[in-house]
């Protein structure tokens, strides 16, 4: 199997382990929830910082790992 394949049940798609910063989709991926609650979080005001880039949203790696200690902090 090369590294761009996965199977069911694998740990979240690490081909972007190098990446500075993830698309949303890459982050939801990476994260294990779907865009549609991610954009419900976003909505709430609880989602990650993004930045935009060219016509591109992203949310880097930093912005990525503040996101997952605040959802851990407020056990949300």
């Amino acid at each position: 199997m090369t590294r761009l394949q996965t199977n069911m049940g694998e740990k979240p798609d690490d081909r972007d382990d190098d990446a500075d910063a993830y698309t949303i989709p890459e982050f939801c991926r990476r994260h294990r929830i779907s865009e549609s609650f991610y954009y419900k979080l976003k909505a709430r005001d609880l989602g990650p910082r993004t930045m935009a880039v060219g016509t591109k949203v992203l949310i880097s790696k930093e912005a990525a790992a503040e996101w997952r200690r605040h959802r851990e902090q407020s056990g949300k």
